[in-house]
C-alpha cells in the first residue's frame, strides 16, 4: 500500500471520529496537563516557602487544584467558587471577629478561666505543671508531633472537605454544615464573650488586667519576670536548662524541622486576628467534631486515630498555654450541641420529605 493509501485511510479515520468523542479526549488531555501544573507548581512553592500554614493560601490552593480536577466536567469548574464560598466567608468573620467584639464592648475574661482550671484540679494550674514537668530546653521530638497535630487544624478541614468535594457531594454538604456551624456558633461566643488565653494570662498582672482589656501591652512581651507568673500562676520547678516562666511554645517543634518559616508565619497571621477567642476552644471542638464526623465513613482501623487526635489536641492545647482545660470542655460541648442540632434537622427533614411522598393524591 502505498504511503497516499495509508493518508487516505489515516485521514478518513479521524474525519469519521465523532466529533463529542475528539472533544472529551482533547478535555481529558486539557484536565490532566492542568492538574499536572498544578500539582508542579504547589510542590516548588512548598520546597522554596514552605508548607502552606496559611489558611487562605491552602483554601486557593485547593480550589484551584479542585478546577483543574474538574476541567471537561461541564459547569462543575463554575461551581467551585459557589460551593467554596462559605469557607472564605468563615475565615474573613473569623479575622473580623475581634473587632466585632470591640465594638459590642464586652470586657475579656482573664481570671475566670483560670480559677475554674485551678478549682478543677485542686489548686493547680495544668498548663504551669505540664511545663514544670516536661518542658526542655530544646524540643523534643515529640514536640514535632504536637507543633503538627496543632497546625493540621487549619489544614485538615479543607483538605477533608476537598476530598469529599471531588466524590460524593451529599456526604460534602454534610461536612460544610458541620464546619459552618461549628465555626459561626464560636464566633457568636468570641463577640460575646471575649477571653484571654493561658499564654497572654503569664504576661499579664491582675492590674494590667483590670477592667477587661482586650489588648494590654503586656500580652505582646514576654513572661519572663511577670511577678508570681501572671494571672496564670508562677512556675516552682523546671526540668535542666529550661525556661523558668511559661512559654507559647506550639511553633517549637517545628524549629526541629528547620521549618521557623512556619513559626513566624503563625505569629504574624495571629497578630491580625482576634487573641481573645479562647473561649471555647475552636481547635478542640473541630478535631472532635471530625472525629464524630469521619467515624463511620472510614474503615474501622482507622477508628483508633479519631479517638487519639482529639486527645493529642487537648494535650497539645494546654502543654503550650494555648488553651486552658475548661476552653477544651467547652469546645467539645459546643461540638456535640452543633452535631445534635444538624442531625436533629436532618431527621425532621427526611420526615418532611417522606410525609410528602406518602400524602394522598386529591381525586377530583
Amino acid at each position: 500500500m502505498s504511503a497516499i493509501d495509508q493518508s487516505s485511510i489515516a485521514l478518513t479515520h479521524v474525519e469519521d471520529t465523532p466529533l463529542p468523542d475528539r472533544r472529551v479526549r482533547w478535555l481529558r488531555i486539557v484536565r490532566w496537563v492542568a492538574v499536572a501544573t498544578w500539582a508542579t507548581v504547589v510542590i516548588w512553592r512548598t520546597v522554596t516557602e514552605g508548607f502552606a500554614f496559611n489558611r487562605e493560601l491552602l483554601l486557593l490552593y485547593i480550589c484551584t487544584g479542585l478546577a483543574a480536577a474538574s476541567i471537561g466536567q461541564g459547569r462543575r469548574v463554575l461551581y467551585v467558587v459557589r460551593d467554596w464560598l462559605p469557607f472564605a466567608l468563615v475565615l474573613i468573620a473569623y479575622d473580623l471577629s475581634r473587632g466585632a467584639a470591640t465594638l459590642v464592648g464586652r470586657p475579656t475574661l482573664w481570671h475566670w478561666q483560670a480559677d475554674m482550671d485551678r478549682l478543677m484540679f485542686f489548686g493547680t494550674m495544668p498548663t504551669v505543671w505540664l511545663q514544670e514537668q516536661l518542658k526542655l530546653p530544646r524540643p523534643p521530638w515529640w514536640e514535632v508531633v504536637i507543633s503538627s497535630v496543632y497546625m493540621s487544624f487549619f489544614i485538615l478541614p479543607y483538605v477533608i472537605a476537598g476530598i469529599l468535594w471531588l466524590r460524593d457531594r451529599d456526604e460534602w454538604k454534610a461536612f460544610v454544615r458541620l464546619f459552618v456551624g461549628l465555626n459561626l456558633a464560636a464566633l457568636v461566643v468570641y463577640v460575646l464573650l471575649p477571653a484571654a488565653p493561658p499564654w497572654a494570662a503569664a504576661r499579664c498582672t491582675a492590674t494590667d488586667v483590670a477592667g477587661g482589656p482586650s489588648g494590654p501591652r503586656c500580652m505582646f512581651k514576654s513572661a519572663r519576670g511577670v511577678p508570681d507568673g501572671g494571672v496564670l500562676g508562677a512556675m516552682q520547678s523546671t526540668q535542666d536548662g529550661a525556661h523558668g516562666w511559661i512559654e507559647r511554645i506550639v511553633g517549637r517543634g517545628w524549629g526541629k524541622l528547620k521549618l521557623q518559616s512556619a513559626s513566624s508565619l503563625l505569629d504574624q497571621g495571629q497578630a491580625s486576628v482576634n487573641l481573645v477567642a479562647a473561649i471555647p476552644s475552636l481547635h478542640a471542638g473541630m478535631s472532635a467534631a471530625l472525629a464524630v464526623f469521619l467515624w463511620r465513613r472510614v474503615h474501622r482501623a482507622w477508628r483508633p486515630l479519631l479517638v487519639a487526635y482529639p486527645l493529642v489536641m487537648a494535650f497539645t492545647l494546654v502543654y503550650t498555654a494555648e488553651h486552658y482545660v475548661i476552653d477544651l470542655l467547652l469546645g467539645w460541648a459546643l461540638a456535640a450541641v452543633v452535631i445534635t442540632f444538624l442531625a436533629w434537622l436532618e431527621r425532621r427533614r427526611q420526615r418532611l420529605t417522606e410525609n410528602q411522598a406518602v400524602e394522598p393524591v386529591a381525586v377530583s
